[in-house]
């Protein structure tokens, strides 16, 4: 996923403010689901049969601020699984700038639902292709 820097994602030196890494991490993680071929509101709708009231919500995240961006930067968001675990998903990945990866993350998702964890209903682990993992 594509992301242009503007001035409001930078600190008065005109770098990248930290923080807003995991605004453009989030809007990855999301496309990523709509590249991988979801029509995300059906998904959910089949996903909230199987598990009413579910949602993602961020376990943990480790991160690693390689080189900075600036304003302008076209920023290239990459999102890959690395595991599908029972109630949860670990996601790597990196922003880059053309071949330079100015940022690498490992995210650990969360599948909750009525309050505790749950197993990532079958629709979701096959988008995910948890069997593959």
């Amino acid at each position: 996923m594509l992301i242009r820097v503007y001035y409001e994602d930078t600190d008065f030196s005109g770098i990248v403010y930290h923080a807003n890494y995991l605004r453009f991490m989030e809007r990855g993680r999301t496309n990523h689901l709509r590249l991988m071929g979801a029509e995300q509101h059906a998904l959910f709708a089949e996903a909230e049969t199987e598990t009413p009231g579910f949602a993602f919500v961020v376990r943990s995240m480790t991160l690693d601020f390689l080189k900075p961006a600036r304003m302008d930067d076209m920023l290239e968001v990459v999102t890959w699984p690395l595991a599908v675990k029972g109630a949860s998903i670990v996601l790597g990945q990196e922003v880059r700038r053309g071949d330079d990866v100015l940022v690498k993350a490992q995210v650990r998702v969360a599948f909750i639902s009525e309050g505790g964890a749950q197993p990532i209903p079958k629709s979701i682990r096959a988008l995910m292709k948890a069997d593959l993992i």
